[in-house]
C-alpha cells in the first residue's frame, strides 16, 4: 500500500487570507510549508482511491478513469467541495463512497452527474476493493464522518486515517486494536488548548488517542496556522514516532 498526503491543511488552509502569522508569512515564501485542503490517496495493486475530495482542481490532477473512485471521509465544503465541477464530466461512472448523510452538500445528490453515491457506508461495514480492504470507522465530528482502516494484501499491513474527528471513539479503537497498527494519520488542528476542541484533536487529544492505540508510525495531519505557528516555538513538542504531515508526503 502507499499513501500519499495531497493536502494537510484545515478549512482555513495555509497561508490563511490576510493573515500574517509566522506559520502563514512562512508558508508565502516557501511553497513546502503550505497547506491545501486535508486529503490523500491510497493506491493498492490496481487499486487507486482518492480519500476526501476538497481539491479544487481534481479535474486536472486525475485524468479520466485514473481513480478506483472516491472515500469520502464526511461532507463539509472543505473535503468535499471538488465533487461539485467533477460531476459535471461525460463518459464515465465515479463511485463515491462515505457516510450516509441525508443533507451531503449543496446538491450533489440532486445533480450527481457522473458520481455515483449509491453506496454509502455503514457504520464498521468492511468492503473488499480489489486487494485493498476498507473499513469504515465512525468517528466524532459534527457531521456523520468515517475514518478508513485500510488492510493490504499478503503482509496484512494496516493503515488507519482519521478526520476529522475529537478523540476516537470506543468501539472504533476496538476495531483499530482487533491487530497492531503500522500507520496512524490522525487530525491534530491546533496547539495543546485547556479545554477540549469541539469538531477537531488539539495536541493533547491527538497524543492521548496514539498513546492509546499505540501505533508503529503516527503522522498528525488537518493543521491549522496557529499549529504550525506555535510548532515554530515548540520544535520538540512531537514525541519520538510523531511527525507532522506535509502536503505530498508518501507513506
Amino acid at each position: 500500500m502507499r499513501l500519499t498526503l495531497l493536502g494537510t491543511g484545515d478549512a482555513r488552509q495555509v497561508p490563511v487570507y490576510n493573515c500574517s502569522c509566522p506559520a502563514c508569512d512562512a508558508a508565502r515564501v516557501y511553497p513546502a510549508r503550505r497547506r491545501g485542503p486535508c486529503c490523500a490517496l491510497i493506491e493498492c495493486g490496481a487499486q487507486r482511491w482518492l480519500i476526501d475530495s476538497g481539491l479544487t482542481d481534481l479535474t486536472e490532477r486525475f485524468a479520466p478513469h485514473s481513480l478506483s473512485g472516491i472515500l469520502q471521509t464526511h461532507y463539509h465544503a472543505d473535503h468535499a467541495q471538488g465533487l461539485l465541477h467533477l460531476r459535471w464530466g461525460q463518459g464515465l461512472v465515479i463511485p463515491v463512497h462515505g457516510p450516509d448523510d441525508p443533507e451531503g452538500l449543496a446538491d450533489l445528490y440532486k445533480h450527481p452527474g457522473i458520481l455515483d453515491f449509491s453506496q454509502p457506508f455503514a457504520a464498521f461495514e468492511r468492503r473488499q476493493l480489489g486487494e485493498l480492504g476498507v473499513t469504515a470507522l465512525p468517528l466524532t465530528h459534527s457531521k456523520p464522518t468515517f475514518g478508513y482502516l485500510f488492510e493490504g494484501p499478503g503482509d496484512e499491513r494496516r493503515i488507519a486515517y482519521l478526520t476529522d474527528t475529537v478523540g476516537v471513539p470506543q468501539a472504533s479503537c476496538a476495531e483499530l486494536q482487533r491487530a497492531p497498527l503500522d500507520l496512524l494519520v490522525l487530525d491534530c488542528s491546533t496547539a495543546p488548548q485547556a479545554l477540549a476542541p469541539r469538531n477537531h484533536n488539539d495536541l493533547t487529544r491527538a497524543l492521548e488517542v496514539i498513546g492509546h492505540l499505540q501505533p508503529t508510525q503516527a503522522v498528525l495531519t488537518h493543521i491549522g496556522h496557529s499549529f504550525d505557528a506555535w510548532l515554530l516555538d515548540h520544535p520538540d513538542a512531537l514525541p519520538p514516532g510523531v511527525m507532522l504531515a506535509s502536503d505530498g508526503m508518501v507513506l
